[in-house]
C-alpha cells in the first residue's frame, strides 16, 4: 500500500464526521494504532489539511476541504450501484430520474474496466427472503467470473427442469426478475425468471466464450423467446 492511501483513509474517515473523532476512535475505525492516527495527523497538519483538535480532545476537519477523486473498492462499487438501481426502479419518477443522473455520474468518471461492468448492468438488486439473497450470491459470482451454472428450474407449465447454462445478465423483464443466459440444451438464449429458478450450482468449468460478447449478441437480438 502506498503512503497516500492510509492518509486518504483518514481523511475520508474525518470528512464522515460531524463532531470531533478522538485518535482512540479513529483508530478503531480504521483499525490502526493511535500512535499511527497522531503521526498521520501530524503529517496532514503538516501538508495543509484543515483539521482542527488535539490529542485527548478530538479532531474535526473544517468544511469546504475538498478531497481528491475516492477509488472505491469493487465491492463498495457494487453496493453504491445497487442502491441507486433500486431507487431508479421506483414509481416516483424524480427520484428515479435523480438516481439514472446519479450513476451515469459515476460511470462517468470510473477507470475502463469498472466503467465498463457498471454499463453492462449485471448486478441484481437484492431480494427480502434469506433464500433469494443466497441465490443472488450465487449468480452474481457466476455472472463477474464467467463461470457456468446449474439450475433446477420450473418452466411455465410447471415441470421442473435442469438445465446448463451460461450467465449474462439480471434484470427486469415485464414485472419479474430475470436472468438472461445461453441455455446450452436450448443451444439459444433464455430468460429464467428467479422466482422460478429452485436451486443454482456453481460449475467449475467457465463457459468457453466471452461474457461481454454474450451480452452484445443477447441485446442484438429483439425477437428473442422468453424462456419461461
Amino acid at each position: 500500500m502506498s503512503r497516500s492511501a492510509p492518509l486518504l483513509a483518514l481523511l475520508q474517515a474525518l470528512r464522515q464526521r460531524r463532531r470531533a473523532a478522538t485518535a482512540e476512535e479513529l483508530a478503531g475505525e480504521l483499525g490502526i494504532p493511535v500512535s499511527t492516527v497522531l503521526r498521520d495527523i501530524a503529517t496532514l497538519v503538516a501538508e495543509g489539511a484543515p483539521i482542527n483538535g488535539a490529542a485527548g480532545s478530538g479532531y474535526l476537519l473544517r468544511p469546504g476541504f475538498s478531497l481528491p477523486p475516492l477509488m472505491l473498492e469493487e465491492d463498495e462499487l457494487d453496493a453504491i450501484l445497487l442502491g441507486l438501481k433500486l431507487v431508479a426502479r421506483r414509481e416516483d419518477a424524480n427520484l428515479s430520474e435523480v438516481a439514472e443522473s446519479a450513476m451515469g455520474k459515476i460511470i462517468a468518471v470510473l477507470p475502463a474496466e469498472p466503467e465498463a461492468a457498471a454499463h453492462d448492468d449485471e448486478l441484481p438488486v437484492p431480494a427480502d427472503q434469506p433464500n433469494d439473497i443466497h441465490l443472488m450470491a450465487i449468480l452474481r459470482q457466476a455472472i463477474r467470473q464467467e463461470q457456468r451454472l446449474r439450475l433446477r428450474y420450473t418452466d411455465k407449465k410447471g415441470k421442473g427442469t435442469d438445465r446448463i447454462v451460461w450467465p449474462i445478465v439480471i434484470d427486469f423483464v415485464g414485472a419479474f426478475e430475470a436472468m438472461a443466459a445461453w441455455c446450452e440444451t436450448r443451444e439459444d438464449f433464455r430468460h429464467f425468471r428467479l422466482d422460478r429458478i429452485a436451486a443454482a450450482e456453481l460449475l467449475e468449468s467457465g463457459y468457453p466464450r466471452r461474457r461481454r460478447v454474450l451480452l452484445a449478441e443477447w441485446r442484438a437480438e429483439n425477437d428473442m423467446d422468453d424462456g419461461y
